[in-house]
């Protein structure tokens, strides 16, 4: 039996900007991709926590060290730049295997997103 699972999540980082007319996905500084191990282009779940909006994207990486978190087409009607969102990605494994799973979760600085 298989089981999806998380994978990565970055808690509670603010939105700093929000692109009505890109193509679409999130735009994630790649330090906090790398952290979470999160790739370009893997499907990501984005939770709004000041609406409670929940939606699916893709993420892309941003400047290194920006803190930049930037949701992109459709996706930008659903934040507000400095809503504070939660970012997750999920795998799916053997049942056994999961039960040792560890994923990767980063908590960045909700004032800046840096993971000092």
């Amino acid at each position: 039996m298989q089981v999806e699972v998380v994978k990565s999540k970055i808690h509670r980082v603010k939105v700093t900007g929000a692109d009505l007319n890109y193509i679409g996905s999130i735009t994630i500084d790649t330090a906090l991709m790398e952290a979470s191990n999160i790739i370009e282009g893997e499907k990501v779940s984005i939770v709004n926590v000041n609406n409670g909006e929940r939606f699916e994207t893709y993420a892309i990486p941003g400047t290194r060290n920006s803190g930049e978190i930037c949701l992109n087409g459709p996706a930008a009607r659903k934040v507000h730049q400095g809503d504070i969102v939660i970012i997750i990605s999920y795998g799916i494994m053997d049942f056994e295997e999961a039960k040792s799973f560890k994923p990767s979760i980063v908590f960045p600085n909700e004032n800046d997103n840096s993971l000092t």
